[in-house]
């Protein structure tokens, strides 16, 4: 046994977030400043300063009593447990209207994901250039993960092809798939898998504009009884 004490496993909960203190970091950075505090991280990220604190303690970061975190080492310890010190191509499979607009969308590149790769079925598709990436067929995938050593693939199909274009990139050796395609994806142990369902996000939107809707309306009913200009003459 080497005498390096192993590093603690972050929790999937702090890892979630600490996207989210990357980018506030960043932009901090980027105005200038040079230290921050938990509480205020944990106004702009929206959680407790106990918590920001917590989160920040699995990096070895604890601050300093008065004068808070150092901005610019607290993004290089982020970007580092985040992987993001390297690229990491992707694949995008699916070159319809979504695929096309996620191959168009400067975050990736910006971000250490660059478009390694484009594929689909679709004979008209293949062939095209979309954001500078010529689009390939399907039969193509495994090939195109194997040269460009891609292990992240993004789903972009209709939902009634996610789960065969799942199935491929597993089989190409993909090991994280980023999910667009509105179905559950069933695949193997050990393959990491994000969705994002743009339907259900706007249907939890649709929840909380109802709620208030709903509060308006209650509000309303409670005004009229102390209506001080009911039964007023005109």
């Amino acid at each position: 046994m080497s005498g390096q004490r192993s590093r603690r496993r972050i929790p999937d909960a702090t890892v979630a977030r600490l996207p989210v203190y990357l980018r506030i970091l960043t932009q901090q950075f980027d105005e200038g400043a040079h230290n921050t505090s938990s509480d205020e991280l944990a106004e702009l990220a929206g959680v407790n300063a106990a918590k920001v604190r917590k989160d920040l303690s699995y990096l070895g970061s604890y601050g300093t009593r008065g004068v808070g975190y150092d901005v610019e080492f607290l993004v290089y310890q982020i970007r580092r447990e985040l992987g993001l010190t390297q690229d990491w191509p992707v694949i995008i499979v699916g070159a319809g209207h979504l695929g096309q607009a996620l191959a168009g969308y400067g975050g990736f590149h910006d971000r250490g994901f660059p478009v390694g790769g484009i594929v689909d079925v679709d004979d008209a598709k293949v062939g095209t250039v979309v954001a500078g990436v010529r689009v390939r067929h399907m039969s193509d995938l495994a090939q195109i993960v194997h040269s460009r050593k891609i292990s992240i693939g993004v789903i972009a199909t209709p939902a009634a092809a996610g789960q065969d274009a799942a199935d491929a990139l597993v089989s190409a050796g993909v090991t994280s798939i980023l999910n667009f395609a509105p179905t559950v994806l069933s695949v193997p142990h050990g393959i990491s898998v994000r969705k994002v369902d743009l339907a259900v996000e706007l249907q939890i939107l649709s929840y909380h504009e109802q709620r208030r809707a709903n509060a308006a309306q209650q509000a309303g009913l409670r005004a009229v009884p102390g209506d001080p200009t009911r039964g007023a003459s005109a």
